[in-house]
């Protein structure tokens, strides 16, 4: 047999895109519209709905940047279109095929009733099936014109990223508004040379089963009547039933598909733009829902559900209507799907705690899985907190864009570094928005790592990345896709059905231990500096308010613990921790936003500190230690003149104690001595010298506090992605332009450098040290003004360290400091909490920060034979994609050096370095809630239980990587407490004896305590 696959393959292709397509909708007629140019932001239905219109037709420009244009559509179906499906098709000028970064719409009825929105590939609204004639169509149509980012493939920087800067010139030209008759042939026809055409193309050319499929098709073709499409549409899908027929092999992979829509709390549009999506995703799903009754959809992100809840409650019935039929999927159990790596350890149990109780209160539904697609990297503490919130597995798909290695496995258990495990999948499919392509279906079996072991895997299906989710179109071809002989079965089915069946085929999957490292998005952890450093005051803001605020209910008289305003303002840190916005990845408008929210946040949490302080009783000044570890430093009284205090862990001490006071701090020159450590700095601004005192040995091995200015511009996604080629190209700013010394006080000294650079840009470094401390702080106010640059300050250390150990949440990782394999390569930027921990044995050194999270080691052996490790913090970068004024402007914060520190001194000054000490004035002399004796045994959170019932919960973890024994005493009456998860619900007694409470933890446990009070 002659081969003629070309010539079936080239006729096939274009039927169907230049005869059939076009044939779908057999008959249409306009309908009339009229318009209205909302001014400003969104308006309501109501408002809209009593606006002005005026005349409009169709190929008119229409909608500037970040626009609502409201639409009348008014039109009759004709009586030659009875009995036919009818619909409504509006094209508003879409370009591509992408939904979630263009015109978007969200049709009404007149009385404000949401239908469905259109979107580039749902352009469809039912009208009647089958229609009567006659019927009258009224619609309000809200549009969106938002730009198109992602236009030029992301590679020039865009003024149309913010509503101040877009301009107002129309987007779109609007091209359809039709009333028409959908041809179900026709229609049904198209789907089905979709299926086999792609299956077809995806089979070798020496299966037998590519030349059936082949030939069935053009045996079909010659039955399409080119004059009558409609006429012989059915004739043509009989003749290809038998294709469609054949079974899928006994050994086909199982795929099971869930309905999906991916929407970004803000990306590429800001936080009020995904409000409107919400709804009209949720509108198309549920109207889907009702024509599929083997539709399941699955939803994370609790945020995104209170938006619909309180804007939408149309749709929200709609939703609890389709929970109800069991067609609708809470998942995740989160806030927000956050960013797997900058949220701290008590921020990922809040997002937890608040994503879980939502679906609970609301559904009756308690989640039993962590859903998280496209975070950039996922933090070895997931395991230990995925599972005391109660859940059973864990779902991510990022990882399978690693530049280097090919993560080894599809389904596994995940080890976290307390040792939990926890059942995990990444779908081989390599996609969270899956059509049941047959380009997806092949690539899902050639992934799949089990092969052998297991059979299933998951496939998220539906446009996201901005929403739209699951289409009729892809539901038909799950339809066909369901046993059909070359493809994988796919199984429409819940993610918890998934995940019992493939644990049940698989308990022993291998074990991945340790963080799930993205080997891209690597400059998430530095991009829009400030945006996260909010994110990390907020943290420890939240942190204060909550201790204090617990520590005056117990103790103040009349006080009332903020229960509605601590939770709605952890709400709004938590959104914010979304993996578009907390990474740096959005768009302008969206961090100008999160960093006025920031400081919203920061406010108000000042104001609920300073009322739970005062409740103790004013007169007397004090001084407040947040942190869980006792303190004994230099801080400033309201004249500005430095004190010396010892405060106990979460608790306080008078301003003028009458602590002894340590040896004096002398500076000579350049040189600041404490008689613990001596800083000296050279004439270039580095610290040529740091030698430790106790220790008799010189830390540094090279030029300490180096900053270095590197260029900045890798091959793609700016605002993600540092390439490791940044490395061959930088200034290193050694040119001060003064040092001066600004303090030689007893009590502290510092000596302040300015370094003026590039273009225009002026960074400010005041170098302290102070009285009984060996730690070395680096104030830092930079004046920004670079393009397509990345700051880093170096610390070459003379240590040989073998890993580096970096905090993450509830604990820290360790990573090797060579390059051996190209995994470990691989890790040329990583990210880390308040320290960076570098140690041989006998002695270490902690690099501290108050809001860096990138940072890099390496280690080098020099000519004398001795090792040098360089630990480099990532200060600050200038990307121009999305936002062309990333990080531009000012920048203040901390770093410090810890000479002769052990892990748990580097956690001692994390903490302290993040929670500084307050100076307020107290007449009260209040017990520490809880005071802990136990090396290692550190508290993380204090409040007082969300029930309102008036118990104390503490949470507390083991934060050295080994065995802790300890006591928990609490500063009020005990009459009972109790080991619970998350949620705060029991799981066993605690053994008590007296107000005393007996710890036992293993290395990074996390234990919860629920404390009643006598």
């Amino acid at each position: 047999m002659h081969d003629e696959r070309r010539r079936i393959e080239e006729r096939v292709e274009r039927l169907q895109n230049q005869r059939i397509k076009p044939a779908i909708y057999a008959a249409t007629v306009p309908f009339e519209v009229t318009a209205w140019q909302a001014p400003g932001e969104p308006v309501s239905f109501e408002e809209a709905a009593a606006a002005p219109y005026e005349p409009f037709a169709m190929d008119t420009p229409w909608g500037p940047p970040w626009g609502t244009t409201w639409f009348r559509m008014h039109g009759e179906v004709p009586a030659e279109f009875a009995g036919r499906r009818v619909e409504a098709v509006i094209d508003l000028g879409f370009v591509g095929d992408w939904p979630g970064n263009q015109a978007e719409a969200l049709v009404h009825l007149t009385d404000g009733t949401p239908l469905k929105a259109v979107n580039p590939l749902n352009q469809y609204v039912r009208i009647a099936d089958p229609a009567t004639g006659g019927e009258v169509i009224d619609y309000l149509v809200e549009a969106a014109s938002n730009p198109d980012i992602l236009a030029n493939d992301f590679r020039e920087p865009t003024p149309l990223g913010d509503v101040l800067t877009a301009g107002d010139k129309p987007l779109y030209t609007f091209k359809r508004a039709d009333i028409a008759v959908l041809d179900e042939d026709v229609w049904h026809l198209d789907l089905d040379i979709q299926v086999l055409r792609e299956l077809m193309l995806e089979l070798g050319e020496h299966d037998p089963r590519r030349h059936e499929i082949a030939h069935a098709l053009d045996h079909a073709m010659d039955l399409l009547d080119l004059d009558d499409i409609s006429g012989s549409a059915a004739a043509v899908r009989e003749a290809l039933k038998p294709a469609l027929s054949k079974p899928a092999h006994a050994s086909a992979h199982v795929i099971s598909g869930v309905g999906h829509a991916h929407i970004d709390s803000a990306w590429l549009w800001p936080i009020r733009e995904t409000k409107r999506k919400t709804s009209r995703t949720f509108s198309n799903v549920t109207s889907l829902a009702d024509e599929y009754e083997e539709f399941i959809f699955a939803c994370s992100q609790a945020q995104q559900y209170e938006w619909v809840r309180d804007n939408y409650p149309q749709v929200w019935a709609r939703i609890q209507e389709s929970v109800k039929k069991g067609q609708w999927a809470p998942v995740g159990g989160m806030w927000v799907e956050s960013d797997g790596n900058l949220p701290g350890g008590e921020a990922i149990a809040r997002q937890l705690v608040h994503g879980k109780r939502f679906f609970i209160e609301h559904f009756g539904i308690e989640t039993k899985g962590v859903w998280l697609p496209d975070s950039f990297g996922y933090n070895a503490a997931y395991p230990q907190l995925a599972k005391l919130a109660g859940n059973e597995w864990f779902l991510t798909q990022k990882i399978s864009w690693n530049q280097t290695n090919k993560f080894p496995h599809h389904t596994f258990w995940w080890e976290g570094i307390d040792g939990t495990r926890i059942f995990t999948h990444f779908p081989p499919v390599d996609t969270y928005n899956a059509r049941f392509s047959g380009e997806e279906m092949s690539r899902a079996v050639r992934n799949y790592a089990e092969k052998g072991a297991a059979t299933r895997s998951l496939a998220p299906f539906g446009w996201g990345d901005g929403g739209g989710g699951p289409t009729r179109e892809i539901m038909e071809r799950a339809r066909r896709l369901k046993d059909l002989e070359g493809s994988p079965r796919v199984e429409v089915e819940h993610p918890d059905a998934f995940f019992a069946k493939a644990r049940a085929e698989y308990e022993d999957a291998p074990v991945w231990v340790g963080e799930l490292y993205l080997e891209l998005h690597r400059a998430t952890y530095t991009s829009q500096a400030r945006t996260k450093q909010g994110n990390r005051r907020s943290e420890h803001k939240l942190r204060e308010a909550e201790l204090w605020a617990t520590t005056a209910a117990l103790h103040a008289p009349g006080y009332s613990y903020p229960h509605e305003k601590l939770d709605r303002l952890w709400k709004t840190v938590l959104l914010h921790q979304f993996h578009d916005i907390l990474p740096g990845s959005s768009i302008a408008w969206v961090h100008r936003e999160a960093e006025a929210e920031y400081a919203r946040v920061a406010e108000e949490l000042e104001v609920l500190t300073a009322e739970a302080v005062t409740a103790l009783g004013g007169g007397t000044s004090r001084v407040f230690n947040t942190s869980p570890y006792d303190r004994a430093e230099v801080v400033r009284d309201g004249a500005g003149t430095p004190v010396y205090v010892e405060v106990p862990a979460s608790g306080s001490a008078p301003l003028t104690g009458g602590a002894e006071a340590p040896r004096p701090v002398t500076v000579t020159g350049r040189v600041i001595d404490n008689g613990l450590v001596r800083v000296e700095i050279a004439e270039d601004g580095t610290l040529s010298s740091v030698y430790d005192h106790r220790a008799g040995r010189e830390v540094l091995a090279d030029q300490g506090n180096l900053l270095r200015l590197h260029t900045d511009l890798p091959n793609y996604w700016d605002a993600w992605d540092v390439d490791k080629h940044y490395k061959n190209r930088y200034t290193d700013l050694l040119d001060p332009s003064e040092i001066t010394v600004v303090d030689e006080d007893p009590l502290l000294g510092s000596v302040r450098i300015t370094r003026p650079f590039g273009n225009g840009s002026t960074i400010v470094q005041t170098i302290t040290v102070r009285a009984g401390s060996p730690r070395i702080d680096f104030e830092t106010d930079i004046d920004w003004h670079e393009a397509e640059k990345f700051l880093k300050a170096g610390f070459p250390v003379d240590i040989r360290a073998a890993h580096s150990s970096a905090e993450i949440q509830f604990g820290h990782v360790q990573r090797p400091t060579h390059t051996n394999t190209s995994w470990e390569a691989a890790r040329f930027e990583v990210s880390g909490h308040r320290w960076v921990h570098l140690a041989e044995p006998g002695y270490g050194v902690a690099v501290i920060n108050d809001s860096t999270y990138g940072h890099d080691v390496s280690r080098t052996v020099r000519e004398d034979g001795g090792t040098t490790t360089t630990v480099r913090l990532s200060l600050v970068r200038a990307p121009r994609v999305p936002d062309p004024g990333a990080d531009q402007g000012r920048h203040r914060f901390t770093y410090s050096l810890l000479p002769g520190a052990s892990i748990e001194d580097a956690v001692a000054a994390g903490y302290a370095l993040n929670l500084p000490l307050r100076v307020a004035d107290s007449a009260g002399e209040p017990q520490p809630v809880v005071s802990v004796d136990g090396a290692g045994v550190t508290v993380e959170a204090v409040k007082l239980a969300d029930d309102v019932s008036g118990d104390v919960v503490v949470r507390l973890y083991e934060s050295r990587g080994g065995r802790a024994q300890g006591v928990l005493r609490t500063g009020f009456p005990l009459a009972g407490a109790q080991v619970t998860d998350l949620l705060e619900r029991p799981l066993e007694d605690a053994a008590t004896d007296g107000d005393t409470v007996a710890v036992e933890l293993r290395p990074f446990q996390i234990l919860t305590l629920r404390l009643r009070r006598g």
